[in-house]
């Protein structure tokens, strides 16, 4: 099951306690044809593999959170997504602050991306999908990248790992050559590792617990030697227990991106007291806030 989620130009009520950072202007601005949340066409290719190049994302882009929602499904409402957003955000030095960073994630099926619509909406970060296995590149990519950077919004990029295709080292190497790298610009995030339910098959992958702990650890290791940075790993805590486990730890060094669709983030996956990111929604798209104020955000994305 596929989520084709195109981008909703209805205003998101933020509450009070969120940071808006009113007095960031942005970057830059596009001019857009209409207000729904959908920008004019960048240069992307019409064909793919032989496939319309809407028809190919379909086929084989799986966005983040997309399989955690086929499993567990999504519970939120508006009330829980308000309670959410008021939850006290601690920071990683576990002293609690007085605001979060709100911020959304997107993939090929958003297409080209109006960013103007989620500046406005008080969106200050966001995560773009590179790439998938060894085999799929996002065609909207350089938009969506581009486009939230150039907006004012500190970016990253994320990889949905298909870990009975290929090594993680092949993985790691595949997303850093295709959009998945990190520069110390301030603005940057270290790239993200997705780590959830086969949408092809067995919950998880065929792979015992201790040879999933391992082939985490084969990505983990090689994005740092590629890139100096720890990736961020995204997860469920129902997936990560169930196939991963106590195998291995990473709550050294890796932030934690949890997927849990709620009024609050719940217990966190083994190995994690403490969590980075939270999406809280996947409706009207995905919906995340950083635990932490805005300018420990960008000591993240400068490293």
């Amino acid at each position: 099951m596929r989520r084709s989620r195109r981008l909703s130009g209805a205003v998101v009520s933020i509450s009070a306690g969120l940071l808006l950072l009113g007095t960031l202007a942005p970057a830059s601005a596009s001019t857009y044809n209409d207000d729904t949340g959908t920008a004019p066409a960048e240069a992307v290719p019409a064909f793919v593999d032989g496939l319309p190049v809407d028809e190919y994302v379909q086929k084989y882009d799986h966005p983040i959170g997309s399989q955690i929602q086929r499993v567990e499904g999504d519970h939120s409402t508006e009330e829980t997504k308000e309670a959410a957003r008021r939850e006290p955000a601690v920071g990683p030095d576990g002293k609690q602050v007085l605001a979060s960073v709100e911020g959304i994630d997107v993939s090929g099926h958003q297409q080209n991306v109006n960013w103007q619509n989620w500046w406005n909406q008080g969106k200050r970060f966001a995560f773009v999908k590179a790439t998938e296995g060894t085999g799929y590149k996002n065609p909207y990519f350089t938009q969506q990248y581009n486009g939230s950077y150039n907006i004012g919004m500190i970016r990253g990029s994320y990889h949905f790992a298909l870990p009975d295709r290929s090594s993680g080292t092949a993985q790691a190497d595949y997303f850093v050559n295709n959009g998945g790298g990190w520069s110390g610009d301030g603005k940057t995030l270290p790239g993200a590792l997705d780590m959830e339910y086969n949408p092809y098959g067995a919950t998880c992958y065929g792979k015992s617990q201790a040879s999933m702990g391992a082939w985490i650890r084969e990505f983990h290791d090689r994005y740092h030697a590629r890139t100096g940075r720890w990736p961020v790993i995204y997860t469920s805590t129902s997936w990560w227990n169930q196939c991963v486990g106590t195998s291995q730890n990473f709550g050294s060094t890796v932030p934690l991106w949890v997927a849990r669709y709620s009024s609050s983030v719940g217990t966190l996956p083994h190995g994690w007291g403490f969590y980075s990111f939270w999406q809280y929604t996947s409706t009207p798209i995905d919906f995340n806030r950083w635990n932490g104020d805005y300018a420990q955000l960008q000591k993240m994305a400068t490293g």
